[in-house]
């Protein structure tokens, strides 16, 4: 027990912290009832800090007020910790409860609680996982929604998801010229291999595109053999969802919104196997290609073919297909970026680092690997970012979203540190730049070229530690050579004089989904409860029903009302949950959230309803005077 070894105000900066006062009726000590709401949403989430003895004040600063008597906290705590109607698992150990002295009598009690790993998830409180499950969004605990619950579920459960056998479907699904490439690809690859001599039914279970429902016995399709092979049709059919979109984004000032775009419209089977086969060839179409001969044969792949490779089957094959969010890759002037519905099963600092193997689709992953595509030894990454930095390109971001959840891998083709950037930054700080180390100039032009740097890039760009990053970018606000946007684990940071980014703003076009057939993928999901959709009559008219009369939406719409200025993340979020179980028109939503409802309408509600979170009332007639919106929950 030693005096307390952080400072209050960096915790905030580095590491998700919520701050209890835990002081108990009498103001002696006790574990506060949230308590376990916050756990809950750190093990589901990203792990975080609990600290006992402290307040927060309105405007995010944490002062110390201590516990007078700290036994009366750590003992109930282990003893509810091994309590399953408490909580469904414990992830502490002793090293993850620490005492720190106040130096007036009093103590801090600082509670480290880990992310629980794919196999513990969900963690829940109360006994019931599908109303006892949190999760973490910002600085505020938030219950998940069922269908949240079970994905976890499945996700714990089901090694491989895509080796589920589809009851009904069968070898009339499958698109078989997808196939025979298939085949001719795999003996061009591996000529004597054994599966090439079986026939197309008995070669396709071989594959594992069919396989045995062990409770029922029946033999079936799996979702990877559709998935891989199937057809638009029948693949909407069981994954309702499914959307593959890819765009050739021009230069700025373009008139036009993307040079080719490719997505599932009919004129193409719509299966993951050629939209592989059509994307790499647009992927790789223009790029340089030097003379190079290894044993008298030319060798006509760079590093960078490797990388882009690597990158696109990673997409594929670790994708939820069961969430809304389409499966997206970008061609830019200046970027690749491939995002897949679904966070990642590991944590991003150790798929960085490679060693570990948990995909998502593992039956499509040996799939790839049979024909000379994808690794199945965790390696994929790693070696991408090896490839990328061979070629002294930024080392490309790998991000996670939470709701919606989707991961998102960017390959810049910019160098680290351009001359035409860092030219640009010396004419702005003058000499202040010149003094400055090569880390620092290295968060600035990063803020430059990105729109905006956080602790979390940096981590990825270079070995610091977390709490040093901190450090440095605290320096470089207090020199007023950054500004921070925002709090906790979201701050970021963007140079000094430089207007906020609208991280999403840049890519709305390249993350919409105007295809009319994937805006209406299951009509009579979208229409079952006709009663149901017309929730309140009178929410259609903005001068009957004014939702500020509503103390409920009005208490969900405060962390956006009442700041001045929000991340676009909170605001996507904050719509989603003020239009669950009920329509609301743009205007009602502008009067809730203080926010011009023509901007809310441009920047926020087309591209989520087009992102497929949010549905029309009016589906058929988008610009219908009377037209509103309400969050659009997955199918059953």
């Amino acid at each position: 027990m030693t005096d307390i070894p952080f400072n209050i105000d960096e915790l905030r900066e580095d590491i998700d912290t919520e701050a209890k006062l835990a002081a108990g009726r009498d103001g002696k000590g006790a574990l506060p009832s949230d308590f376990w709401e916050t756990y809950s949403a750190f093990a589901n989430t990203d792990g975080g800090v609990i600290l006992l003895g402290v307040s927060e004040k309105e405007d995010g600063v944490f002062e110390v007020v201590g516990v007078e008597e700290p036994d009366r906290v750590v003992q109930p705590l282990w003893n509810l910790l091994n309590n399953p109607q408490k909580v469904s698992r414990n992830l502490l150990t002793d090293a993850s409860v620490k005492r720190y002295p106040t130096g007036n009598g009093r103590w801090v009690i600082e509670i480290e609680v880990p992310c629980a790993s794919r196999k513990e998830r969900p963690v829940f409180i109360n006994g019931n996982p599908l109303t006892g499950t949190f999760k973490r969004l910002h600085s505020g605990d938030y219950r998940c929604r069922e269908d949240e619950v079970r994905r976890m579920i499945a996700e714990q459960v089901e090694d491989a998801r895509d080796a589920k056998v589809l009851h009904g479907f069968g070898l009339d699904d499958l698109n078989m010229e997808s196939v025979d490439d298939y085949r001719n690809r795999l003996s061009a690859a591996k000529p004597a291999h054994p599966f090439l001599g079986a026939k197309t039914p008995d070669f396709l279970r071989k594959l594992g595109c069919f396989g045995k429902d062990r409770n029922s016995g029946e033999e079936g399709l799996t979702l990877a053999g559709l998935l891989m092979f199937g057809r638009q049709e029948t693949i909407l059919e069981a994954v309702p969802y499914y959307f593959l979109d890819y765009r050739e984004i021009p230069v700025a000032g373009t008139k036009t919104e993307w040079d080719d775009r490719l997505v599932p419209d009919g004129t193409w089977s719509g299966n993951l196997y050629d939209f592989y086969r059509m994307v790499i060839l647009r992927l790789f179409r223009d790029l340089k290609v030097p003379f190079r001969l290894v044993r008298e044969e030319r060798q006509d792949e760079t590093p960078v073919h490797k990388a882009l490779r690597e990158a696109l089957i990673n997409t594929i094959i670790h994708a939820d297909y069961s969430l809304s969010t389409a499966l997206l890759v970008i061609k830019a002037p200046e970027y690749f970026e491939f995002r897949n519905p679904g966070r990642m099963r590991v944590p991003v600092a150790e798929a960085l680092e490679g060693g570990q193997s948990d995909c998502r689709n593992r039956t499509m992953q040996r799939m790839f690997s049979l024909i000379g595509m994808g690794e199945q030894a965790g390696s994929g990454i790693p070696r991408m970012l090896e490839n990328w930095k061979s070629q002294h390109y930024r080392p490309p971001e790998l991000v996670e979203n939470v709701h919606p959840e989707f991961t998102t891998m960017r390959l810049r083709t910019v160098s680290l540190l351009p001359e035409s950037v860092l030219t640009e930054l010396r004419e702005r700080f003058r000499g202040a730049f010149e003094r400055l180390g090569v880390n620092e100039r290295l968060a600035l032009a990063t803020a430059m070229i990105e729109g905006y740097v956080s602790n979390g890039r940096l981590r990825q760009i270079t070995e610091m530690h977390p709490r040093d990053i901190t450090l440095l970018l605290r320096g470089l606000v207090a020199g007023k050579m950054l500004d921070a946007d925002g709090k906790g684990r979201g701050t970021t940071y963007r140079v000094t004089g430089v207007p906020p980014v609208d991280r999403g703003a840049s890519e709305s076009s390249a993350h919409s989904n105007t295809n009319p057939t994937h805006l209406n993928v299951n009509p009579t999901h979208l229409n079952a409860n006709p009663t149901h959709l017309n929730v309140n009559p009178t929410h259609l008219n903005d001068e009957i029903f004014n939702p500020c009369e509503d103390l409920n939406l009005l208490d969900i719409a405060a962390k956006v009302r009442n700041t001045g200025k929000a991340d676009k993340q909170l605001i996507k979020e904050t719509i989603l949950e003020l239009c669950r179980d009920r329509f609301l028109t743009p205007q009602q939503l502008g009067k809730l959230l203080n926010r011009s409802y023509m901007s809310l309408r441009e920047r926020y509600i087309k591209q989520m309803v087009e992102e497929m979170l949010l549905e029309r009332r009016f589906s058929n007639q988008p610009s219908h005077v009377n037209q509103a919106y309400r969050t659009r929950e997955p199918s059953p």
